[in-house]
């Protein structure tokens, strides 16, 4: 009988398509500035849906060392440019080098530093395929209400960490962050202009898919 531990389901998931040098090396960047970065497992489905909605225009909010975005590059097409933003100087540095490290050149990428909140509302409306979400949780309802906008039919909105610390089945937690995932939840699932879902992976993927 072996004596070696079963994987959880959570690191069969993170094990099940390894990270490369890239990736990796942007991870390592965010330990050393001390920048949380999304699971593989998250990573990966990022990449499916780019792939599977063959998208040429891309909305990240929160850059961060660019591990998020490497994962949304991979998946685009190869006319694609990722608009990504964040309020960090510093992730934004190593966010750039880590795209010019995988062979993604500045035509592929638009780095706006700024908030959110104020560089959304000067995006083109209806003109991206996805907008990924992983950045601060209390402002959550303010990317969603903006970033359904942003959406062309067909494209999808994803926040990442939606299930984080118990925030939807823990009903006694009343903390800013939890009151504002439970809010985009239940926006998101009663929307009717978009198809929701909620994807089990690391903290949760919100999902939701605009209709035409």
């Amino acid at each position: 009988m072996s004596s070696e531990t079963e994987p959880t389901l959570a690191e069969y998931l993170d094990g099940y398509l390894p990270d490369e040098e890239t990736l990796l090396t942007a991870r390592t960047r965010a330990d050393e500035l001390g920048c949380q970065t999304v699971a593989p497992s998250v990573g990966c489905t990022l990449r499916f849906l780019t792939a599977t909605l063959s998208a040429r225009a891309v909305v990240e909010i929160g850059t961060g060392t660019g591990v998020s975005g490497l994962y949304l590059l991979q998946g685009m097409t190869q006319d694609g440019v990722l608009t990504s933003i964040d309020i960090e100087p510093e992730f934004h540095s190593a966010a750039r080098a880590a795209f010019a490290e995988a062979g993604f050149g500045g035509s592929k990428t638009r780095l706006i530093m700024g908030r959110a909140v104020d560089v959304m509302p000067r995006l083109t409306s209806g003109g991206y395929d996805l907008v990924f979400v992983d950045a601060v949780k209390a402002e959550f309802p303010h990317y969603y209400e903006q970033g359904v906008e942003l959406l062309r039919p067909g494209g999808v909105i994803a926040f990442n960490g939606i299930l984080a610390n118990g925030a939807l089945s823990d009903l006694a937690r009343r903390d800013q962050d939890t009151l504002a995932l439970r809010e985009v939840a239940r926006s998101v699932a009663t929307d009717d202009r978009l198809m929701p879902a909620m994807l089990p992976v690391a903290g949760g993927l919100l999902a939701g898919a605009r209709l035409a």
